[in-house]
């Protein structure tokens, strides 16, 4: 590790901390554990089961958090434009009409746009935004999730994950201005970002109706009202 990344990550464990203390997640009954230690998320129970329809944005090489959302009985559609995550899901994702894959990236409105490498090629994520400043990138279509919503022919969606490297503000003032309201909404603040940035988009979310009930790392978990998908 360098010099540069040692100091990044001492940032990022510092924010992770402050936010913690600052922000108090309203802990809630009934939160459950889906996936790996890397890519899973805490979600309500009660939001799982047939009849939830669940958006994922960002494969990357870890979907564990989609196919136990397969395996609790929801509708899954998966999200990425990226080759190798293209390549990933198709080697492990679930073969049946409830899990669906859209090589298609989020955000808020529709474009193509550049998603830049990571600086380390092992890594498989990458940023519309351009995160880490690097020079090599793929071009890919992107979409607002309710644009995404419609084309599939799904009228509501009940809960949402992103980790989409940088793009969740565009795609969080896309929901919040078109839809879709959803019960539960998980979203990675992808570092490094200014860390007011981070608490500006956690406070408009709460103050549009969400309740932030966990913070794992850099994941926060949102939840309305479970079952409620009206529109903002």
């Amino acid at each position: 590790m360098n010099v540069s990344d040692f100091r990044s990550r001492g940032r990022s464990l510092l924010g992770r901390a402050l936010f913690r203390l600052w922000l108090r997640p309203k802990a809630m009954p009934g939160l459950v554990r889906l996936g790996t230690d890397y890519g899973g998320w805490w979600v309500p129970s009660s939001c799982l089961g047939p009849g939830t329809v669940a958006y994922c944005g960002g494969a990357g090489e870890d979907i564990s958090f989609d196919v136990a959302l397969h395996d609790s009985g929801c509708k899954v559609v998966t999200f990425d434009p990226t080759p190798r995550a293209i390549a990933h899901v198709r080697d492990v994702a679930p073969k049946d009409e409830r899990f669906r894959f859209v090589p298609v990236g989020w955000w808020g409105e529709e474009a193509e746009l550049r998603f830049y490498a990571p600086r380390n090629p092992a890594h498989v994520s990458h940023s519309a935004v351009n995160l880490q400043r690097t020079e090599e990138y793929f071009i890919a279509p992107v979409k607002p999730v309710r644009v995404l919503m419609e084309e599939l022919g799904d009228v509501r969606v009940d809960l949402i994950k992103m980790d989409v490297e940088g793009s969740e503000y565009a795609v969080i003032d896309s929901l919040l201005a078109i839809g879709p309201r959803v019960a539960v909404l998980c979203i990675e603040f992808d570092q490094p970002q200014p860390f007011r940035r981070v608490l500006t988009a956690v406070h408009r979310l709460c103050e549009s109706g969400y309740r932030l009930a966990k913070i794992e790392r850099w994941n926060y978990t949102f939840v309305g009202s479970i079952g409620d998908n009206r529109e903002p």
